[in-house]
């Protein structure tokens, strides 16, 4: 891994870290080991230092979208963590309810379906993460 990094990469792991949370990125940077570090640094660099930090969005909103495409997706994983950013940048249970209900008309309902399991067995437990880390 070179000892400098980017502007971009710098901008894109500070949003990263705000977003995601700064132990789920040093974690996930730290396990990436050699095989994986650059595509972490290129993640990072690339989504997250040069899209994320664009203003033609807020936070909030970027973290809604994401969260809509995984659902598009049905990538499991991505939910639950895009999840996490969407709740840490603010967006409320009423939002994700009605981001859940305009993605089952565009698309589909199993994918709706398995994400709503993840949003039922998930968000009131990284609602109440977040408070704690708050108070910390």
């Amino acid at each position: 891994m070179p000892d400098t990094h980017s502007q971009d990469y710098e901008n894109g792991l500070a949003i990263r870290k705000q977003v995601l949370g700064e132990d789920y990125v040093n974690a996930t940077l730290r396990d990436a080991g050699e095989l994986l570090q650059p595509f972490q640094e290129l993640l990072t660099e690339f989504a997250w230092g040069k899209v994320w930090t664009r203003e033609g969005l807020d936070l909030k909103t970027r973290s809604l979208l994401t969260l809509a495409m995984c659902i598009a997706l049905n990538r499991p994983h991505e939910i639950k963590l895009h999840m996490r950013g969407a709740v840490r940048n603010g967006a409320s249970d009423i939002e994700i309810r009605e981001l859940l209900l305009q993605a089952f008309i565009y698309c589909g309902g199993p994918a709706c379906v398995d994400a709503a399991n993840l949003i039922k067995t998930h968000l009131a437990d990284i609602r109440a993460e977040e408070s704690r880390e708050k108070a910390e």
